[in-house]
């Protein structure tokens, strides 16, 4: 039980593509004329995965997810339920009363296929009705597209497995992230004069393409502008065989800190190439400084 009473925006939130973005911005808006608190309820773990058993790749951990959130649209109040099986078999009527007595929720936003409760029975239609029934408000948003396709994290899924970071961006609305502390790597960077943070993907996380990437980077405790990196996704092939974890290793430009141990987060803007597997790391050092040429010239463009 609680004395907050909320607006409270439901979904998965993988992304939190441009169809999340206009159900937070109604919860915000409902939020401001009611005198409510905007929220969001979603799930520590996709529900699809622990109801299958079949790993669904995500787009952001959760920590990601809740950053995106709060950066983007200034929600504070984020909520993490634990999803599991016996979550999974709650009726979806009950899963709203617990919304309205547990989180004090007054109105209640969602997408036009939202699906929650035991199998998947709840719907859009089913949330109106059980909403008029309690004498709370209820938002339903219906699809947003682009390039006449309804964005969803599927779509952007897709493109970032194959390396199209310009389109996912578009169906995002804002760069594709990756935050993380800084790890020890092999040090090569810095043997080649290009220093690199390796930080890695989180488990149950979609690694995009392998290649190369012009990124911004976000350094914890900062109050600097963003700096521009140069990001190789991939096993490091030239040095490893290909045989090593994938990280993200990327070259800060002009910055020379260390930063180990710093929590560290990047953004995605342009694949500037595949992995390559050089001859040996004299081709590699100088296929670096191209793509350091190549990621300056681009945020020249793209300022």
């Amino acid at each position: 039980m609680t004395d907050k009473k909320r607006v409270i925006a439901l979904g998965f939130f993988d992304g939190v593509h441009i169809g999340h973005s206009a159900l937070l911005r109604r919860a915000l808006e409902a939020a401001r004329d009611e005198g409510l608190i905007p929220s969001v309820i979603t799930f520590d773990a996709h529900p699809r995965s622990t109801v299958t058993g079949r790993r669904t790749r995500l787009i952001n951990s959760a920590e990601d997810r809740a950053g995106l959130i709060q950066r983007i649209f200034g929600i504070d109040d984020v909520i993490f339920l634990h999803f599991d099986r016996e979550t999974s078999h709650m009726p979806w009527d009950e899963y709203i009363e617990r919304l309205v007595s547990e989180f004090g929720a007054r109105r209640l936003v969602a997408g036009h296929n939202y699906r929650f409760g035991h199998l998947g029975t709840g719907d859009a239609e089913g949330l109106l009705a059980k909403c008029a029934a309690m004498q709370i408000g209820c938002d339903i948003i219906p699809p947003v597209t682009h390039l006449g396709v309804v964005s969803s994290s599927t779509v952007i899924r897709k493109l970032l497995t194959d390396g199209d970071i310009k389109t996912a961006n578009e169906y995002l609305g804002h760069a594709h992230v990756l935050t993380d502390y800084v790890r020890y790597g092999y040090r090569l960077g810095r043997e080649l004069g290009t220093p690199t943070i390796n930080m890695t993907f989180g488990d149950g996380v979609l690694i995009p393409a392998h290649g190369v990437y012009a990124s911004r980077v976000y350094i914890d405790n900062d109050d600097g502008a963003p700096r521009i990196g140069v990001t190789n996704i991939g096993t490091r092939p030239t040095v490893s065989g290909g045989s090593a974890a994938v990280t993200a290793e990327t070259h800060i430009l002009d910055f020379r800190e260390n930063l180990y141990g710093r929590t560290v987060r990047l953004e995605f803007f342009e694949r500037i190439r595949p992995e390559m597997k050089f001859d040996g790391t004299d081709d590699l050092k100088r296929r670096i400084q191209l793509d350091c040429a190549a990621v300056r010239e681009y945020f020249s463009m793209n300022a």
